[in-house]
């Protein structure tokens, strides 16, 4: 088996090597995951929930060495990979408190009253009246009772991104393997290392083996694991374009869709400005942008522009810009080269239609400057797609419904914000933005793990957050029981 050689983005330096799984490998990997099923799901809810309390306090334990490894090979500042490494161990200890939890319902069965008259006709088949019941007969309507209850899918095919490359991975991971399902986890190809140091922990904590396999391999390998039947489940995070391709070569199998954003956010008249503008710089340049929730478009009323750009400029330029390794660095690489020159492309490209750089709107090599972009319009880039990438786009509205439509024209729905003391506006807003989450007195860069998370139109379909992404990894079987 050959080895791939994972290189920072920062400095191209070696971080470490990784097996590449080629085709015997992956079917050895779905072969094991395959037998470790037929144990895994028959396991009791508190076996799968001790598992995943060991994986969190393992995790906590080795916090470091995670976080050191993230920072290398991914290109995250310190103080966002220790965040993401807290992240994943309340993940953990989250899904191993809903292992034990979750289950099925009753169903109630004694809601129709025209179903029981149907049942309970009369010698010449009139039906009898319920007044012409005695309460025996009304009391056999308790003697059904109805339970659903959710079961593991199966074998899960979980595909990752590069910008969380453990916390993404466990948003699929440990839902899985809290419902009883095993995973094989196909990591990014820019930071397989964490997932493998992942899967050493998992192994440790006395997870059943195959439980949970990594394959670190090529496209075309993936593309036959999406299409392989033995598969439940795809659970993708990534791009659209890879995304929708998944969908359409899928199958007959589940598929879940976690895809791009283009993070909106209104400042209103009546906003905090200085806390709007540190929560947009946070939401939008640090780690280089590059989240799919993060902040691209913000819109400021018209009456506070001038006070609000003034703060965000002053926090942009603040903004410590170098190597993640060291300590106070906000903004490190993005993830390689042709990232970089694409996103310096879309700033060129939006100042040679008009634009105006207020700041920043360079770059070196893997370093993109911090950058703001003012007098920006739809039918740019930077407005219309996910830039991924340390740009905002700073622009002025008159009225808040304005504000809200020009927010919502977007092929993307993930998450938003809004900046108002106006809960009046914060409903309005809801009813009109098709967006999966909207964060009022903050960035849509906000997400707790337990929370439901996903999109609307082209972000993509189903939800993750340990529970919801639970009832997605399950199916329901429906057990009636007449007692009567």
């Amino acid at each position: 088996m050959q080895d791939d050689a994972i290189r920072s983005p920062y400095d191209g330096s070696v971080v470490g090597h990784m097996p590449i799984s080629d085709e015997a490998g992956i079917e050895a990997a779905i072969t094991r995951a395959q037998r470790a099923f037929t144990t895994f799901k028959r396991l009791p809810r508190f076996a799968r929930g001790d598992v995943l309390d060991r994986a969190s306090v393992m995790l906590r334990n080795r916090r470091d060495e995670f976080v050191k490894l993230i920072a290398a090979e991914a290109g995250k500042p310190l103080y966002d990979a220790r965040g993401e490494v807290s992240r994943a161990i309340f993940n953990l200890a989250n899904a191993a408190a809903e292992a034990r939890r979750f289950g099925g319902v009753e169903v109630p069965l004694d809601m129709d009253a025209g179903v029981f008259e149907y049942q309970t006709t009369g010698a010449g088949g009139q039906a009898l009246s319920l007044d012409a019941l005695d309460v025996d007969a009304l009391a056999s309507m308790r003697r059904r009772v109805g339970l659903a209850r959710r079961y593991p899918i199966g074998l899960v095919l979980a595909i990752a991104p590069f910008n969380f490359p453990l916390n993404l991975v466990l948003h699929k991971v440990a839902p899985a393997l809290a419902v009883g399902n095993t995973v094989v986890l196909k990591p990014a190809p820019q930071t397989p290392l964490t997932a493998r140091l992942l899967q050493e922990v998992l192994h440790e904590t006395g997870l059943p083996e195959g439980a949970f396999e990594v394959c670190h391999c090529p496209v075309p390998l993936a593309e036959k694991m999406v299409r392989d039947e033995r598969f439940a489940m795809v659970s993708f995070t990534g791009s659209a374009q890879v995304g929708w391709h998944i969908k359409n070569i899928a199958g007959r199998k589940k598929v879940a869709l976690e895809l791009g954003g283009n993070g909106a956010v209104i400042v209103a008249e009546d906003a905090d400005l200085d806390h709007a503008a540190a929560r947009c710089v946070r939401g939008g340049v640090v780690y280089g942008g590059q989240y799919c929730i993060g902040v691209q478009r913000i819109l400021v009323h018209r009456s506070v522009e001038s006070a609000f750009i003034g703060k965000l400029l002053a926090k942009v330029r603040a903004c410590r810009v170098g190597n993640p390794l060291e300590e106070g660095v906000d903004v490190g690489p993005v993830i390689d080269e042709t990232a970089a020159t694409r996103i310096q492309a879309w700033v060129d490209e939006a100042v040679s239609l008009g634009a105006h750089v207020l700041v920043g709107g360079r770059r070196e090599r893997t370093i993109v400057q911090p950058t703001v972009l003012t007098n920006t319009r739809p039918g740019m880039k930077v407005e219309d797609d996910e830039i991924f990438g340390p740009v905002l786009t700073v622009n002025a509205y008159d009225d808040f419904d304005e504000a809200v439509a020009r927010a919502a024209d977007s092929r993307y729905g993930l998450q938003g914000g809004i900046f108002t003391h106006d809960l009046r506006r914060a409903f309005r807003a809801i009813d009109e933005w098709e967006v999966g989450g909207l964060m009022i007195n903050d960035v849509p860069i906000y997400r707790i793990d337990n929370m439901p998370f996903g999109g609307w139109k082209e972000s993509g379909f189903g939800r993750e957050g340990t529970r919801y992404a639970m009832k997605e990894m399950s199916e329901i079987r429906h057990l009636v029981i007449n007692y009567g």
